[in-house]
């Protein structure tokens, strides 16, 4: 009875007792109703604008993000809500969003089909031929890099990132290819077309990408372990042998110097002449004439007067290294699935000629100028290059090329 009264007395009403009658007439909640509607500026889910502009909305989203049914239905509900529209029932807007994800499948362009064949597990085989691409080389070692080339090469067969899929959003293609990623062949098999040939298609377009970018990782990988890290440990070796001998020459200097600088001082405050003959005296006393000079001589031979000295040598010692990295780069010259953007065409040419260049026989067919792209040579690398007296002519056109491509890699 208080509720009554508390309810009349916010609405107006003289008479409480009216309010127990309210739903005698069925209308008056549907009457309400509108008129709060109308009130706050909502708008019914069968108006003609609003359905347009919601179905709109709904397709787009379903085209672009290939979201499952409870992502769509959430933003669909988000959507109306944004724009005070009245939520139908759970089940009309869940079958609606059904249709409209239907709708978004059969949008699908015909694709290559021959990728079905990859769901099948070849016989005498634990896996099917898509589980073996999707599994790329763990191990660092030279084999394992001629694998990820094999690898790059098997996937690349089916030329599917040359295909133009520009009428495909690239967020529904990158949804498909992570659902194939994460489901295995038999589920893939039993979808419907044309979205199982879709997740196909997205998923060896992305392995495609994987398996190159896999590749030229354990190439630079391979490159550090076996040529950085030795030129680095050659050069290290090279200046401790010589440290004993500078350590030996710079005490020899510094206690010369010292008498000197002392000598002179006692010149400059008793404000004499310069005796050499007495100076001379003075620093035979902790050492020989013959013995400064030799170490100054020393000094002046194992201490460079380049300030990147040590970044010289081990561009030396690379350089030196040209056996070792020469059956990487025949692998990755022969390649056929590699390509570059347009800044990089010079350098993949370059690789691309190395397997040549590195079968000829230069003291029978000598190479010429025009069969090497100097200007691959970056300035940092000339002198590693061009300047070493350790390489033989044989090898050198290949040694500064790969020297090139490796500097494009790993800069100046």
């Amino acid at each position: 009875m208080a509720s009554d009264r508390y309810l009349a007395v916010q609405l107006g009403i003289e008479d409480p007792s009216v309010v127990k009658r309210y739903t005698e007439r069925r209308r008056t909640l549907y009457d309400h109703a509108w008129e709060i509607r109308d009130a706050y500026g909502y708008r019914p889910y069968e108006d003609v604008e609003w359905g347009r502009r919601f179905r709109t909305f709904l397709h787009g989203r379903a085209w672009t993000h290939a979201e499952g049914p409870k992502a769509l239905f959430d933003h669909a509900v988000g959507w109306l809500r944004r724009h005070r529209v009245l939520l139908p029932g759970v089940s009309v807007l869940a079958r609606q969003v059904s249709e409209v994800r239907k709708v978004a499948d059969k949008r699908l362009p015909a694709l290559p089909g021959d990728l079905v064949a990859t769901l099948k597990t070849p016989e005498g085989s634990r896996f099917s031929e898509l589980e073996r691409l999707r599994r790329p080389p763990t191990r660092t070692t030279g084999t394992a890099f001629a694998r990820a080339l094999e690898w790059v090469d098997e996937i690349g067969a089916y030329r599917l990132g040359r295909l133009r899929l520009s009428q495909i959003p690239p967020n529904r293609m990158a949804a498909l290819a992570r659902y194939a990623l994460g489901s295995k062949a038999p589920l893939l098999e039993r979808a419907v077309e044309p979205k199982r040939t879709a997740m196909l298609t997205a998923v060896m377009r992305h392995l495609e990408a994987k398996a190159i970018d896999e590749a030229l990782d354990l190439f630079q990988v391979l490159m550090a372990t076996r040529l950085l890290n030795t030129a680095k440990r050659k050069t290290e070796k090279e200046r401790l042998s010589m440290l004993p001998q500078l350590e030996k020459a710079s005490r020899v200097l510094a206690r010369a110097a010292k008498v000197l600088f002392e000598e002179l001082e006692l010149v400059e405050e008793q404000e004499t002449d310069l005796d050499v003959a007495a100076l001379w005296a003075a620093v035979e006393e902790v050492a020989p004439r013959a013995a400064v000079m030799t170490a100054a001589a020393t000094v002046v031979t194992l201490v460079p007067k380049n300030k990147n000295s040590a970044e010289v040598a081990m561009r030396a010692a690379l350089a030196s290294r040209y056996a070792t990295v020469r059956p990487f780069l025949a692998l990755l010259g022969e390649s056929k699935a590699l390509d570059a953007a347009s800044a990089g065409k010079r350098v993949l040419a370059g690789v691309r000629g190395l397997p040549a260049l590195a079968r000829r026989k230069v003291g029978v067919k000598p190479l010429l100028p025009r069969e090497v792209d100097d200007k691959l040579v970056p300035p940092a690398w000339r002198k590693a290059v061009y300047a070493n007296p350790d390489l033989r002519r044989a090898r050198w056109t290949g040694t500064r090329t790969w020297c090139a491509c490796w500097s494009s890699c790993t800069g100046p």
